[in-house]
């Protein structure tokens, strides 16, 4: 794609092809949610509790584990498809007929930093732009007056910025960050109320055309030009974001179909809430982040905790989508860096697992109440149709009209894609 016509997100680029999707809600459970508890039921894991795991287990592991540890939770099914679903997310649950489940994927990296940068990047080992930052380049935005990638507290460990960073890519595609807490939703540092509107105004034209003289000067600097319309784009929002983060005018129903005023899930809810508004004003890529589901030890108190925090809210979303219509052109994606192993740690507690763990999608152009993908019979190693990282991207991009081998970005003497030299697109979940 030519550099310059991507360079800015004011306004809404082609698509290689027809979309099936025009924005990507990406729920990510941050730290590694164990499949085996949660959407991969195995009845053997059940059976063989205690004994020792039948096969040889990774070379490299994070930690060691012992025996095989069975689910602490029951499974139940759902739905006109029968979904399996443990009991830590009976909301979910309910909404099992519009999910795509892929059980299938597969990483390379066992510990947290690498995992993250692998799915949110594409590398574990360089820094490369975020799938956000890949998709705002090449769709650009629907609304320019708001980012075309906005990240909700995400996690600055475990590869920090990179997540949601934009690389070598212009910077205006980076991810904005919005922080949500129990006061409220805010962007840091987006307005200064002590100096008025045309004050702000003009020293943005000021700035502009210094750096435009600066460019005129020196040449072309796709960096440059990314910086100024990055103030041009934060004045705007100046106006329609303050509107967007205030919640007070959501109904009754709306707030108790989310959990908005209950605890646990008040948090998440204002999340899921908030992306949905993004995803109607015209974001492209709103990325939601929850914590940290990380059990080595205590599974069964945290896992039911994490999922008591997120389930109602992460539903609640499902079906708000889908009676506004927004599902039917929204890409929703559940998932975390990796699973964990199906052989204890202690005797409460599982390590990381990036062999086979389970994600789950919603919306735009898959099959819906449909699963794709085994692990073994234990939930270790990904076995049938094993779905690697860059696939999944290779599918997302693929939903949003977008070819991974074509969109690419030249730099350093070649040129880059989310998918790097593999990738293939898992056609079998498609609609």
């Amino acid at each position: 794609m030519d550099l310059l016509a991507n360079s800015s997100n004011a306004s809404t680029l082609a698509p290689h092809f027809a979309p099936k999707a025009k924005r990507v809600i990406f729920l990510f459970m941050h730290g590694g949610p164990s499949s085996v508890d949660t959407f991969d039921y195995k009845p053997r894991l059940q059976q063989d509790h205690g004994k020792p795991l039948p096969f040889a287990k990774p070379r490299v592991q994070f930690s060691q584990t012992g025996n095989l540890l069975g689910s602490p939770w029951k499974f139940s099914q759902y739905g006109n498809s029968g979904a399996y679903v443990s009991e830590l997310f009976p909301h979910v649950g309910q909404c099992v007929d519009d999910l795509t489940f892929v059980k299938s994927l597969w990483g390379s990296n066992e510990a947290h930093g690498g995992a993250l940068l692998k799915i949110h990047t594409g590398s574990d080992t360089f820094v490369r732009p975020s799938m956000g930052s890949w998709i705002s380049y090449g769709l650009g935005s629907e609304n320019q007056n708001m980012p075309s990638f906005i990240t909700m507290n995400p996690t600055l460990g475990h590869g920090g910025v990179q997540n949601f960073g934009s690389a070598f890519l212009p910077a205006i595609h980076q991810g904005t960050r919005l922080n949500v807490d129990a006061s409220g939703a805010r962007i840091t540092n987006l307005a200064n109320k002590n100096i008025p509107t045309d004050v702000r105004q003009s020293e943005l034209a000021m700035l502009r055309e210094l750096n435009q003289n600066e460019i005129a000067a020196t040449g072309p600097d796709a960096q440059l030009e990314a910086r100024i319309q990055s103030f041009e784009l934060a004045f705007r929002m100046q106006t329609e974001a303050p509107g967007l983060l205030d919640l007070s005018n959501e109904t009754k129903a709306t707030r108790d179909l989310y959990g908005m005023d209950e605890k646990p899930t008040e948090l998440i809810a204002q999340q899921c809430i908030l992306a949905r508004r993004f995803a109607e004003s015209g974001v492209r890529f709103i990325q939601c982040s929850h914590n940290y589901w990380d059990s080595h030890g205590d599974l069964k108190a945290q896992h039911t905790k994490l999922a008591k925090e997120t389930d109602k809210p992460i539903a609640g979303l499902l079906r708000d989508l889908k009676v506004r219509g927004l599902l039917d052109d929204t890409l929703v994606i559940w998932g975390g860096e990796f699973g964990r192993t199906p052989t204890g740690q202690g005797g409460d507690g599982r390590d990381h697992n990036p062999h086979g763990f389970t994600w789950w999608l919603a919306g735009a152009g898959l099959k819906p109440g449909t699963s794709f993908g085994q692990t073994d019979e234990f939930g270790f190693y990904a076995q049938d149709n094993k779905v690697h990282i860059h696939d999944m991207h290779a599918t997302i991009l693929h939903l949003l009209g977008l070819d991974h081998e074509k969109l690419t970005y030249r730099y350093a003497g070649r040129d880059f894609r989310l998918t790097d030299v593999e990738g293939k697109i898992v056609r079998e979940i498609l609609a």
